[in-house]
């Protein structure tokens, strides 16, 4: 499955609404850096899921969510069925560790990093 970093026309409105949803009920800071499964969403008048891919600066993750349409906006849903292709937390986007380890090393003498699993 691809992830998109570029966000189509048709679904920008979906998809801001649904990071507002989702920054609410999680209580995070969330971006949307990506999204997965767009390929497939001709049009936003009927169901359809998504992969949001969300990042606070140090954490990244895959969101599955199903938009459902509601009179002049979206209804959302968490979607625990998520393809196992692409994990829930993700490796932040490139530039983003760079600037993290140098943050880190600033305040400390030094640091260990563990990649285990395609995850830091």
């Amino acid at each position: 499955m691809q992830v998109e970093t570029n966000v189509p026309e048709h679904l920008k409105e979906a998809t801001e609404a649904a990071l507002t949803w989702v920054n609410q009920t999680s209580s995070m800071k969330y971006e949307l850096t990506g999204l997965l499964g767009t390929q497939d969403i001709q049009s936003t008048s009927e169901t359809f899921e998504l992969g949001l891919v969300l990042c606070d600066g140090e954490i990244c993750a895959r969101e599955q969510i199903k938009f459902t349409p509601k009179d002049n906006g979206y209804e959302f849903e968490h979607v625990e069925s998520a393809s196992p292709e692409i994990p829930p937390l993700l490796d932040p986007p490139e530039g983003i560790r760079s600037t993290w380890i140098d943050e880190q090393l600033k305040k400390y003498e030094f640091i260990v990093l563990l990649y285990y699993r395609g995850l830091w």
